[in-house]
C-alpha cells in the first residue's frame, strides 16, 4: 500500500452536488490528488452504496488510494483501500477485524496528541490533526496549530495529515510544520475549476524546501 503523502481530497456529499458528483471528483483527481476520501452523512444507502463504488472504480483507473469516511463495511463492499474513523465511530480493533491487515486504517485527532499516539499503539495507519483554519464545513471545529504537527512529528512513525481551512496559500506552512498530507474540501470542490485548484494544492508538495 502507498504511503499516505500529497494532496488528500475529501469529497463530501454536502458541498458537492448530487448532479455530476463523480464527474466533478474526476476533475480534482486529474489537479493530482493522491488518496480520495469520500464523505457522506445520506441516509439513503443505495445513494451512498452506488456513488462510493463509482468513486472506487475511478480511483483504480488513476491510481488513487481511495478512503471512505466512517463507514468500514461500506469500506469493505466496494473494495476501498481503507477507511478513515473519528471518535465516535467503531473501534480501530473492529475495523481492522472487517478490513483486514492489507487495508488502511486513519484516525481523526482532532489537536490531541495523547489520541494520536493512542491510536499508533493500536495499530492505525495514519492519523489527522485539526482544524488548523476556520473551516466552512466544521466551524465548531477544535484548533490546532503547527506546533502540534511537530510535536507529533518527534514522536510518531505515522504519517500524519492536516486538515481544516486550509488553501494553497497557508498549506506551505503546515508542510514545513512536518504535514505528510493536506486534506481539502471546499478549497477544491466549491471552487468552479477542481482540477485547477488540485494542482495548486499538489504544487506545494514539489517546491523545494
Amino acid at each position: 500500500m502507498r504511503a499516505i503523502r500529497g494532496v488528500y481530497a475529501i469529497a463530501d456529499t454536502g458541498v458537492i452536488p448530487p448532479q455530476g458528483f463523480a464527474s466533478t471528483v474526476a476533475r480534482a483527481l486529474a489537479g493530482g490528488v493522491q488518496i480520495l476520501q469520500y464523505r457522506s452523512k445520506l441516509t439513503d444507502r443505495r445513494q451512498r452504496l452506488r456513488q462510493a463504488a463509482e468513486l472506487a472504480a475511478l480511483c483504480r483507473r488513476t491510481d488513487t488510494l481511495f478512503i471512505i469516511n466512517d463507514d468500514v463495511h461500506l469500506a469493505a463492499e466496494v473494495g476501498a483501500d481503507g477507511v478513515h474513523m473519528g471518535r465516535d465511530d467503531p473501534t480501530v480493533e473492529y475495523a481492522r477485524a472487517v478490513l483486514g491487515d492489507k487495508r488502511l486504517i486513519g484516525l481523526s485527532c482532532y489537536n490531541e496528541l495523547s489520541l494520536a499516539i493512542e491510536g499508533f499503539q493500536r495499530g492505525v495507519d495514519y492519523v489527522a490533526f485539526g482544524s488548523f483554519h476556520p473551516s466552512t464545513v466544521k466551524p465548531d471545529a477544535v484548533h490546532a496549530t503547527p506546533a502540534l504537527l511537530q510535536r507529533a512529528r518527534r514522536c510518531l512513525d505515522l504519517p500524519i495529515v492536516a486538515i481544516g481551512g486550509i488553501t494553497p496559500e497557508n498549506g506551505a506552512a503546515l508542510i514545513k510544520a512536518g504535514a505528510d498530507a493536506l486534506a481539502v474540501i471546499s478549497a477544491v470542490f466549491a471552487t468552479p475549476d477542481p482540477r485547477a485548484a488540485a494542482a495548486r494544492f499538489s504544487a506545494l508538495f514539489t517546491q523545494p524546501e
